[in-house]
């Protein structure tokens, strides 16, 4: 969860500027619903977060994009909160892309650069949420969408102008940058280059207490980290699922509705002839006569194909409209036209010539309507099972809107309703690890999280087979756990966290006997603890990519540091403290030819390309003016935290 937030903010520039879209596009429309928020304005601290220029960002600007970003990071994490997004620096951040994309659309204006009503207009029809089935922009999709998100056509308008001056900026300061040769030799030789040294551990539990904490140390620990115990929102939803079973005795179809059916599909049920046929296609019907004519002759048809550099394919098991259908309707009356065996006078489609054999031919008799009769009885009935199920479910849906309860919902449908433990939003059982709710309710879940207490919804599950009625019968806001409730969680964590004290003060001590000329292994040893010896390492930048994405952090810093340098890194959780000490540093050699350096060469473009716009985005804040209203942030972080 930690990572895909970082990834997801890892880019101001790329996130908030480039796109041009962070507030309201691409974070409202591409991504989802926004969570809606009624309080977007009139918190405590006045009504604006930052002026840029003469432009005002307001609170309800900076809570709208807050949300929406919440909503977008949720895809990958739907147990995320407002409160740890938050906590996790979400909102400053949220805030300078805001800022970035408002001082930029100002300086855009300034040196007179234009976004024009049409551009804007062939923005918005080019988002792929706006269109409508035949694939083109619907208005009142468009409308419908707009409205849904709790905005106007006029915020949209003005988000999509300061995101296309962005691009009018940004893309012709960064166009074309490259490193020079000596950069990425430079650079990429230490993709080969090697680094010896040891890493050394402290943990925690070997400078521990032994005595456990009291009373108040544990309360005052507790109030100090409340934010670490906060549990996940849970529901308990109550559902029941009906099919066709729902519907009753439904009639059986009648013989002139069989005999109407029948002659409807008369085509389906005349005599037919599929044929299997071997295949060439030529360039030119000049080609296309020769080979027909050589395997007319007795030449195998594959042979007098090889003999022009051509292969022929098999056509296996088709009729007349399907071959039609795969090469044009002069191939395929040439085709059936020809008893098998024999090869058919070649014709035109858009691929080519056709030379084709008639390798077998099967002839299906016609079937009367005594034959059929019975599946086109049961094909009538599902029709009508579909049918009703289709009208139950309208008028359950209308009932529903009107105010029915999920308990007379379920008479009607004669089901049972069902109640989950409480759910958290990606579908496990709070408390029970390992356990998940109910299978069916996988596709209502995201929207079960959305919906007031007691206003039933119906959702399909299976189309046309299986719904599902359902609502929530109960609501545990995300809060912190009682200490109470997890005493021995706590207790353990200022055991670590004690340790983890310790812990540092050992590790200080370590380093400063090393500064002095003592080895690792005797600094390590004056601690008198029952500590792990160093270990030696050796490795390459190709050993840290065999590692993932996330090699190990001891690893990442020892390629980070200067040679003959020892440094501390705090472990993670409190659990203790590493030494990492770089011996040796061995420079790695590279050919001409050597493929790290194109690969090089296009990631070091990209870093110029990114701290290019930076900087320049940074001067472009300064030149138009940006000041930030301190209070109105803190109200709007407070506000969206539950605080």
């Amino acid at each position: 969860m930690l990572q895909f937030f970082r990834n997801f903010f890892s880019s101001r520039i790329g996130v908030g500027v480039t796109l041009g879209f962070l507030a309201l596009i691409a974070l409202a429309f591409a991504s989802g619903d926004v969570a809606n928020n009624s309080m977007f304005g009139g918190v405590a601290g006045g009504d604006r977060v930052a002026t840029v220029g003469g432009e005002t960002l307001t609170t309800a600007d900076l809570t709208r994009s807050a949300n929406s970003a919440l909503e977008r990071i949720k895809q990958n994490d739907p147990t995320l909160t407002m409160p740890f997004f938050v906590k996790q620096g979400g909102v400053e951040r949220v805030l300078d892309d805001l800022l970035d994309r408002y001082a930029l659309g100002a300086f855009g204006e300034k040196v007179g650069l234009r976004a024009g009503h049409r551009l804007i207009d062939s923005e918005i029809a080019m988002i792929s949420a706006f269109k409508g089935a035949d694939g083109k922009f619907d208005e009142s999709i468009y409308r419908q969408a707009v409205a849904q998100q709790n905005l106007t056509d006029k915020m949209v308008r003005s988000d999509l102008r300061q995101g296309l001056l962005a691009r009018q900026i940004l893309v012709p300061a960064t166009f074309g940058l490259a490193p020079s040769d000596q950069q990425v030799e430079r650079y990429a030789a230490l993709l080969k280059e090697r680094r010896a040294g040891s890493i050394a551990v402290l943990p925690s539990l070997a400078y521990a207490p032994k005595d456990k904490p009291t009373d108040k140390q544990l309360e005052a620990y507790y109030a100090k980290n409340k934010d670490n115990y906060i549990r996940p929102e849970r529901r308990v939803i109550r559902y029941v699922t009906f099919g066709a079973e729902a519907l009753g005795e439904l009639r059986k179809p009648t013989e002139a509705e069989i005999a109407t059916r029948y002659k409807r599909d008369a085509q389906k049920y005349a005599a037919s002839e599929t044929r299997t046929f071997s295949q060439v296609i030529t360039p030119t019907e000049a080609a296309a006569k020769a080979i027909a004519a050589q395997a007319s002759a007795g030449t195998s048809l594959e042979a007098a194909a090889k003999a022009k550099g051509l292969a022929a394919a098999k056509l296996s098991s088709m009729d007349k409209a399907e071959l039609a259908a795969q090469t044009s309707q002069d191939v395929a009356d040439a085709a059936f036209a020809v008893p098998a065996g024999k090869i058919a006078t070649p014709r035109r489609s858009n691929l080519g010539w056709h030379v084709m054999r008639v390798d077998s031919a099967v002839k299906i008799d016609a079937k009367p309507l005594a034959a059929v009769k019975g599946a086109i009885a049961e094909e009538l009935a599902t029709e009508q099972r579909r049918s009703a199920l289709a009208d139950l479910t309208s008028r359950l849906e209308d009932s529903l809107d009107e105010g029915t309860s999920l308990a007379d919902a379920a008479k009607e449908v004669n089901g049972e309703i069902k109640t989950t433990a409480p759910l958290t939003a990606n579908g496990a059982v709070y408390g029970k690890n390992g356990e998940t709710g109910p299978a069916i309710l996988a596709k209502a879940l995201s929207t079960a999280f959305t919906m007031e207490e007691g206003e039933p919804q119906i959702a399909e599950i299976d189309p046309g087979k299986t719904f599902l009625i359902f609502d929530v019968a109960e609501i545990v806001q995300s809060a912190p756990a009682p200490l109470k409730d997890i005493k021995n969680d706590v207790t353990e964590a200022w055991v670590f966290a004690q340790g983890s004290a310790e812990a540092r003060k050992a590790a200080d001590r370590v380093l400063a006997k090393v500064a002095k000329g003592t080895s690792l292994t005797a600094a390590l040893a004056a601690e008198k603890k029952p500590l792990p010896p160093a270990d030696k390492v050796n490795l390459g930048l190709d050993d840290l990519r065999k590692m993932g994405q996330r090699p190990p952090a001891p690893i990442v810093l020892l390629f980070s540091m200067a040679q003959g340098s020892t440094k501390r890194l705090e472990g993670p959780d409190d659990r203790g403290w590493f030494i990492v000490q770089l011996d040796k540093i061995t420079e790695g050699k590279l050919e001409k030819d050597d493929p790290a350096l194109a690969m090089t060469r296009q990631q070091l473009a990209q870093s110029i390309s990114d701290e290019y716009s930076e900087q320049l985005v940074k001067a472009i804040r300064k030149d138009v003016g940006v000041v930030r209203n301190e209070a109105g942030i803190t109200a709007v972080r407070r506000q969206l935290s539950g605080e």
